[in-house]
């Protein structure tokens, strides 16, 4: 059955976990799909994992449609929920709407999620007030990583704990239909997650959510440029898919591959009259 905001809400009411996965690309959102992940994010993560950004503030509404467009057509059941990039919805309410508009309509998104808390609420109503689903998005949001000083846990002294409780709180009241937490303390996003009436879903931040998302990349051991402490290898699809091309490249060049199961034959009289056809034209030259 197809997964929707809906369905996100009654999975949490019923006690059930939400599972998520980021996806950037058509034939990976339809693995996930059918393996029965819950929601696909399309991640600006993507700047990271697909584009090789150093960080994700270089990530644009076009490869976020381009992007967003792709996972859509492979996700048959899934939710599809794609990022708003950096500065797309910061600059004004206007811009808000219409760039989450914008993933949406092109990018054949079923919610946008954006980061930040009291400082978008405004944004986060008039966005929902447009018929879009909003995932909110709390704690460690990379897009403030300059302002945030690095890649830092959010929620481990009294006032940014403070903070993210009223963040937590203010999405919520704006009509986001779930939020996410990064990197915040396993001990207050339980707390969050047992306040709130919308999903929690956990990205370093403990078993107590009410679902989890994690990087694919990360989770297949597929990116080795940063590995964060919450990523655990499910499988370690990056070393057999280095040795699957390491393998390919000996035979290539050992003459191995393609060896003769993997060739067409033709007929000896075709043969033959294509070859009495090259000898007419190379004697013409």
């Amino acid at each position: 059955m197809k997964n929707t905001i809906k369905t996100f809400q009654q999975m949490k009411d019923r006690g059930e976990k939400i599972s998520m996965l980021t996806a950037y690309d058509y034939s990976t959102a339809k693995l996930e799909d059918a393996a029965g992940i819950n929601g696909i994010l399309v991640g600006d993560s993507l700047g990271n994992v697909v584009l090789g950004y150093p960080d994700t503030i270089s990530v644009t509404m076009e490869d976020m449609i381009h992007h967003g467009a792709a996972v859509s057509r492979g996700a048959e059941n899934s939710l599809v929920v794609i990022d708003m990039p950096f500065m797309s919805y910061e600059t004004s309410v206007y811009d808000a709407v219409v760039n989450a508009g914008r993933l949406m309509k092109e990018g054949r998104g079923g919610a946008v999620k954006l980061e930040g808390g009291v400082s978008v609420k405004e944004q986060i109503k008039a966005i929902v007030s447009a018929g879009i689903p909003v995932n909110a998005h709390i704690g460690l949001t990379p897009q403030s990583i300059n302002a945030f000083g690095g890649f830092k846990a959010q929620g481990k002294d009294t006032e940014s704990a403070r903070r993210l409780i009223r963040d937590a709180f203010a999405v919520q009241e704006a009509g986001a239909f779930a939020v996410t937490l990064e990197c915040v303390p396993a001990r207050l996003a339980s707390f969050l997650s047992e306040k709130l009436t919308i999903p929690t879903i956990g990205i370093g931040a403990g078993a107590g959510c009410d679902g989890q998302i994690l990087v694919y990349a990360d989770m297949l051991g597929m990116f080795s440029d940063f590995c964060p402490k919450f990523a655990k290898h499910f499988a370690n699809v990056g070393e057999a898919m280095k040795q699957g091309f390491a393998d390919y490249d000996a035979e290539v060049k050992a003459s191995t591959y393609p060896a003769p199961e993997h060739t067409y034959k033709v007929d000896d009289e075709v043969f033959e009259a294509a070859m009495d056809e090259a000898s007419k034209i190379c004697d013409a030259r």
